[in-house]
């Protein structure tokens, strides 16, 4: 998971009995995989939790705000209804704050049973590399989660054991939510500027230069980039529609075998660049925070907002029905699409966990079909068996259908700032200095270079 909007603090709280919603996982009417290992399943842990005696189970996680909150509630109520054996000690904090709090409790004795790590190198990648984490492979053959979720998305939570390489490797992790960055649209000023939804990036581009000259003063994409990382969104997606998806994947995972500094990145590099020269793009946008700009958005400030998909229930409660989204449109109309995105941050289990199989069994349940119902009904966006979804009408059904569709035909191509440890700063930093025009393409892609050749040489040896 990319940096993200800095969620509020919640209080810790302990999870005791309550009612069965409706639709919650192992209510009936569906299969439990909880329980139930797949056929042919590896017998070396404990898949029944009712059989595991008494047990608390120490939960961290940043599930704070909005459906996010909603979600996990209902499972955590439904989970302790179905097995009242195991009590669970939920903990929740801001997304930094787990973060920084969850390195010291894992160096520490009595680290939490399963909690939510992000992904990328500095975090879990870490924790990998000093064993601190429980690799899930033996339960992912138990429960079924190398079935249920496709390759392209376990990708997101993978490392090899010695932490080096990611993207392949053993399983450390399982997402509930999945993520893209796509385009919300103002379909009431698009619509006023005579054009019609781009089937191709020719046509989007087109688009830009039409909106522009009807809505004189006002660039018809919204970018808020002072806290840097917004930007790296947006150049993720223009290099997508550019650059070799199986070489975005090797940069982004940083791993060997892949440049920079190529005739593809220097296209994407200069788009980015033309769009502020062509007032496309708003020349002052690094002095605007992210929050402000998606607020303006929503308040009928320009025309496009290359965003990710947790944005949804904002935008849909503000703009009601004048907003819809779209994945970037492939270079031919109906072609393959390609987008920057991956999953929430995913939920692992501590290698000093005294309850293991339990937690693994958390994980199962909050990550089974019937809990992807429960995400969906709380307009949370279901990481897998998203097509199967009664999605949420207007914004969400965009949404869905747009997260599936990328899924399905396995365009998703990894957030850059996962490169290495410090890639999130250098790329950040170096889009401002783009943007701002203080750093030719070519320089800017040298920065980058430097970074992403230097950590991979490292990692080598």
């Amino acid at each position: 998971m990319s940096t993200r909007i800095t969620r509020l603090v919640a209080v810790g709280s302990l999870v005791a009995a309550a009612g069965l919603a409706a639709c919650a996982p192992g209510s009936g009417g569906g299969a439990d995989s909880s329980s139930s290992p797949a056929s042919g399943a590896s017998t070396s842990v404990a898949t029944d939790a009712a059989k595991l005696g008494q047990v608390e189970l120490v939960v961290w996680d940043q599930e704070v705000r909005g459906g996010q909150a909603a979600q996990i509630t209902r499972l955590n109520d439904a989970f302790h209804k179905k097995y009242p054996n195991i009590t669970l000690k939920r903990v929740t904090r801001s997304t930094d704050d787990l973060g920084t709090t969850l390195k010291l409790a894992l160096s520490g004795k009595t680290p939490p049973d399963v909690f939510q790590a992000n992904n990328g190198r500095p975090d879990m990648g870490a924790y990998v590399k000093a064993g601190q984490l429980k690799p899930l492979d033996d339960y992912a053959k138990a429960y079924g989660w190398d079935e249920r979720y496709p390759e392209s998305v376990r990708q997101y939570s993978s490392y090899t054991t010695d932490g080096k390489t990611f993207g392949s490797g053993s399983l450390y992790g399982l997402p509930q939510v999945g993520e893209v960055v796509g385009i919300y649209v103002n379909t009431k000023n698009l619509a006023e500027a005579g054009v019609q939804k781009p089937a191709t990036w020719a046509d989007f581009e087109k688009s830009l230069e039409t909106i522009k000259a009807k809505r004189a003063g006002e660039a018809p994409l919204v970018l808020g980039n002072l806290d840097k990382w917004p930007a790296i969104h947006v150049f993720g997606d223009v290099q997508a529609q550019n650059a070799k998806a199986a070489d975005i994947r090797t940069l982004g995972f940083g791993q060997e075998g892949a440049s920079w500094k190529t005739p593809e990145n220097t296209k994407a590099a200069q788009t980015i660049q033309s769009w502020v020269t062509k007032g496309y793009l708003d020349k002052n946008a690094n002095g605007l925070g992210y929050d402000p700009a998606w607020q303006a958005f929503a308040k009928g400030k320009g025309t496009y907002l290359i965003a990710g998909t947790w944005l949804q229930a904002d935008l849909a409660k503000a703009m009601k029905g004048d907003v819809s989204f779209m994945l970037p449109p492939p270079a031919t109309a109906g072609g393959q699409p390609v987008a920057t995105g991956g999953t929430g941050i995913p939920w692992a289990i501590s290698s000093k966990s005294k309850n293991p199989d339990a937690a693994a069994a958390y994980i199962d349940f909050i990550t089974s079909k019937d809990a992807m119902k429960v995400l969906a009904e709380t307009e949370n966006l279901p990481v897998v068996d998203t097509a199967a979804q009664t999605a949420p009408a207007g914004l969400g059904k965009d949404v869905f259908t747009a997260f599936g569709t990328i899924v399905e035909k396995e365009g998703l191509v990894p957030y850059l700032d996962y490169a290495t440890p410090t890639f999130s700063d250098t790329l950040g930093a170096a889009l401002q200095d783009l943007i701002a025009k203080k750093a030719t393409p070519e320089q800017f892609l040298d920065t980058l270079e430097k970074d992403y050749s230097a950590f991979v040489a490292k990692n080598k040896g």
